[in-house]
């Protein structure tokens, strides 16, 4: 059944609107949709598919939409929305429009210069090239360039993941282990999970599984006393709390309310109630200072470039630039800085982004390590081991697309040595305390 033909034109005005990037294209299409309510279920997901096929392929899309003839817009609609649905499946083509998608659709895109088949702004790749090589350059390009799968993370505190996926099953929705987390499981359809039992009571949350074992190397345990530094909407903390087993106390803190607003409606019905969401002004807050010390495990999720969610969010590599790094850098380690102060002595502290970038990883590591000498490096391998994860990784987590299909991830886990204890005076002998008492 072929899509109607003012389908076109409403991708295509919703696709100028998200090119001009002044907004992440899911909160610009979310909008689109609500003032177009009369879009049913299968327009809204071939526009959307639309939208995104030309964010991942902007590069040779642009190319070929400047090379054929009539209006640019209109053309990168066309490529997108061919990839979406297929040329059949277009209603409104003219017989020009259709041989021109016969003819671009037939080029062999890796015969295409590799900067420009990698689909990323050329300071992006360019930095890629020089950090990794060329060749995984253009794998990891190829690996975000593809949509990723729907991952979910079972609450332990209500159900197990074999009952899960038998439950799913009967949906009928066809899931799979995850290979490295233990509660995951993979979807590669895409079901209005909303509507769902499992998702009404709080069994199954969505969790990429790379944020899943970012989550599990924190290593609370329960009891502990534990700080989700930069919480967002919570997904880390809740899966911190199910493996606290719902007891000690975790911290959820932000800058944002509406992020931490979030939070609430998910704690519920997740059946938390260790939970303790705080809004904080920065990470010098006074909150902060009363908790110095006293904390077993921080995790700190950096705000970050966001490139290792290209798969979900390719927007990000268009609306991101080089000079923004910097920017971030000073940020990151700022953050980093003010979240170690909580950390006990013995305790642990994790820094973690959703970037590849070297700049936002490796170096604000080496970096924290530079400059409190009261940390060290717990080799990631030691972590990974202590917490039975399958993965060989030498100090650092660094989780990429084409090689463990979760999205980009890194971490470093330091640890604070144990705090010097301060020797007790000797007591003074009894003749030259009665000396002193005079």
């Amino acid at each position: 059944m072929r899509l109607p033909p003012a389908i076109l034109a409403n991708a295509e005005e919703v696709l100028r609107e998200i090119l001009r990037f002044t907004a992440p294209a899911d909160t610009t299409l979310s909008r689109y949709f609500k003032d177009h309510p009369r879009l049913g279920g299968r327009e809204r997901g071939a526009i959307a598919e639309c939208v995104y096929n030309v964010l991942r392929n902007k590069s040779f899309f642009t190319d070929f939409s400047e090379a054929g003839g009539g209006p640019t817009m209109r053309r990168l609609t066309l490529l997108g929305m061919a990839d979406a649905v297929g040329i059949a499946s277009m209603g409104g083509l003219s017989e020009d429009e259709v041989q021109w998608l016969e003819r671009v659709t037939q080029i062999d895109r890796k015969l295409m210069h590799k900067s420009m088949r990698s689909n990323m702004p050329k300071w992006l790749f360019d930095k890629l090239v020089e950090q990794c090589g060329e060749d995984e350059t253009l794998q990891l390009a190829d690996a975000m360039n593809t949509p990723a799968p729907l991952d979910l993370r079972v609450n332990s505190l209500k159900a197990n993941r074999d009952d899960v996926m038998a439950e799913l099953a009967q949906a009928p929705i066809r899931s799979t282990p995850t290979p490295y987390a233990p509660l995951g499981l993979r979807i590669l359809q895409k079901p209005a999970l909303q509507n769902l039992p499992l998702f009404k009571s709080g069994a199954i949350e969505v969790q990429d599984e790379g944020s899943q074992i970012l989550s599990q190397i924190v290593g609370a345990k329960r009891g502990e006393m534990v700080v989700d530094f930069c919480a967002g909407a919570g997904g880390k903390t809740l899966a911190l709390g199910a493996i606290m087993r719902n007891t000690g106390r975790l911290y959820a803190f932000d800058v944002s309310e509406k992020r931490l607003a979030k939070l609430k409606p998910r704690m519920a019905r997740s059946g938390l109630s260790n939970v303790h969401p705080v809004q904080i002004a920065h990470e010098r807050d006074a909150k902060i200072k009363r908790l110095a010390g006293k904390i077993d495990r921080v995790l700190v999720d950096a705000p970050c470039s966001g490139l290792g969610t290209l798969r979900r969010n390719p927007d990000v590599k268009w609306r991101q630039q080089p000079g923004a790094i910097a920017e971030l850098q000073v940020k990151q380690a700022s953050i980093l800085d003010g979240a170690a102060r909580l950390v006990k002595g013995g305790g642990r502290l994790v820094y973690a982004t959703c970037s590849f970038l070297n700049e936002e990883n490796d170096v604000i590591a080496e970096q924290f390590l530079a400059n409190h000498p009261d940390f060290e490096l717990v080799p990631m391998s030691k972590v990974l081991a202590e917490q039975k994860i399958p993965l060989e990784m030498g100090d650092y987590l660094k989780l990429l697309p084409h090689k463990h299909q979760t999205d980009g991830f890194f971490a470093a886990v330091f640890e604070r040595k144990p705090m010097a204890k301060v020797a007790k005076p000797a007591a003074a002998p009894a003749d030259e305390a009665a000396d002193d008492a005079e």
